[in-house]
């Protein structure tokens, strides 16, 4: 697939990383020409130096047989208009545009984004979408991520396994055994740094990140019986005055469970306009890694803090002071998945890639099955993809064993009659069936071709 990237920062960077891992024909378009070189660097990318809105840049990029523009720079009118041009003189089938301000996200706008307006395909919003990632976080103390689905009837929790854990040695086949009120469908087990997937022999052991699924109304008996219950998160301390940290104090502020949250913020205009559109936020002004604002903003009652400046090494160093300080739990937003590798040195620390969370937003445009959703888990260790058999689909009758899907991945999931299923691999797919798929990272193509 050829596919030309408009914006070389953080987000189309992480939306770079993730693409090249394919078998894609990728153009980067930026204006600064340091990005693309750094940019050029670290993926096999062609850059282009120049606006990314300007036919004749668009054109250099080879727009007239691009399958698919990704609008991400930082000015979404830009974006805009990179679509428009996109479609209007070069036919580019499919568009992508990032858009982050509320004002253009009005339901009452939507007509907007259409081919006769303004042809935009598909919305991004990656600094909301990473906002909400994180409160979903904050909402389950102690997991490590938390993702609704199927209409919020469904949860993928993952978790950190510790020592003290009840169910810790216990092999797969027994938990029902051991633990008869759980009933949980293991996605996938990230055992110092690999990720696999269990068979009833294997146990969990200290230091397992265990990506499962389990029924909402089920997610509580759940964590108790894994052992992992946590305070609630009560009071929050943010580091980063940015579009996501205002994002999540709206978010916080309409939460009546939490009962403050404070953000740190080092430039002084960015911190004043933070406080003039926030109503019970506190706001300070001052470095992040200072005892005197630290203690300003009483760090030794915190929760949990949430580090999202643009700056990964930022980040993990606040969330490593505030684990000095004894904050019991610290979030940190990471761009680059170089970080990854630190996980296990960083005690609990919770770890957000911007990749992850972004390239959910546009993983069905890119997969070729129909898809009804997709998202990134993880470290990039896979995918779970939502797809649902129509009545002419050539799988219909089927028992799951005989779709032959590849060792790394699996059917986690079935939706039927309003029902939620763990099927057993003789489980017959039927017409209708909504599956959730868990697919390896090395998997994609050969599970296309299975749902094609």
């Amino acid at each position: 697939m050829k596919i030309i990237v408009c914006g070389a920062g953080n987000v189309g960077r992480s939306i770079v990383g993730y693409l090249t891992q394919g078998n894609n024909d990728i153009v980067v378009i930026d204006s600064n020409a340091k990005n693309l070189i750094d940019l050029s660097k670290e993926f096999d990318v062609q850059p282009i130096l120049g606006n990314a809105a300007h036919p004749d840049i668009l054109e250099q990029a080879g727009a007239k047989t691009a399958d698919l523009l990704i609008a991400a720079t930082d000015n979404e009118e830009a974006n805009m208009l990179a679509c428009q041009v996109g479609y209007t003189l070069f036919n580019i089938p499919r568009r992508i545009a990032r858009i982050d301000s509320h004002d253009y996200l009005e339901p009452s706008w939507s007509d907007l984004y259409a081919d006769t307006a303004v042809p935009v395909n598909v919305i991004i919003s990656p600094d909301i979408e990473i906002a909400n990632a994180i409160y979903r976080i904050l909402k389950v103390p102690g997991a490590k991520e938390s993702l609704p689905l199927l209409d919020g009837k469904l949860r993928l929790l993952a978790f950190k396994c510790k020592e003290d854990c009840p169910l810790i040695k216990t092999p797969l086949a027994q938990l029902g055994i051991v633990a008869p009120n759980l009933h949980i469908s293991v996605v996938s087990i990230v055992r110092r740094g690999q990720s696999f997937i269990p068979n009833g022999e294997n146990i969990f052991e200290a230091g397992d990140e265990i990506y499962f699924l389990v029924k909402t109304s089920e997610v509580a008996a759940t964590i108790e019986a894994f052992g992992m219950e946590h305070p609630a998160n009560e009071r929050v301390l943010i580091f980063g005055g940015n579009q996501i940290a205002r994002n999540l104090a709206l978010k916080i502020e309409k939460d009546d469970t939490i009962q403050n949250s404070k953000i740190i913020e080092e430039d002084a205009e960015t911190a004043k306009s933070l406080a003039d559109s926030l109503n019970n936020t506190a706001v300070i002004n001052g470095q992040m890694l200072s005892d005197l604002i630290l203690n300003e903003a009483g760090i030794d009652k915190v929760d949990i803090t949430v580090a999202v400046t643009e700056n990964d090494k930022d980040n993990l160093l606040s969330s490593l002071l505030a684990k000095s300080r004894g904050v019991p739990e610290t979030i940190s937003l990471v761009n680059s998945r170089a970080y990854n590798t630190l996980l296990d040195n960083i005690g609990d620390s919770i770890l957000v890639d911007r990749t992850a969370v972004t390239i959910s937003s546009i993983l069905k445009e890119l997969r070729k099955t129909n898809l009804q959703n997709a998202y990134s888990l993880g470290r990039g260790f896979g995918e779970l993809w939502q797809l649902q058999l129509d009545v002419e689909d050539e799988l219909n009758g089927k028992r799951i064993e005989e779709l032959e899907l590849p060792e790394n991945s699996q059917v986690c999931v079935l939706y039927r009659n309003d029902e939620i299923i763990f099927p057993d691999s003789d489980e017959v797919l039927q017409s209708q069936d909504t599956l959730l798929v868990f697919v390896g990272a090395g998997d994609i193509k050969r599970v296309e071709k299975i749902f094609a």
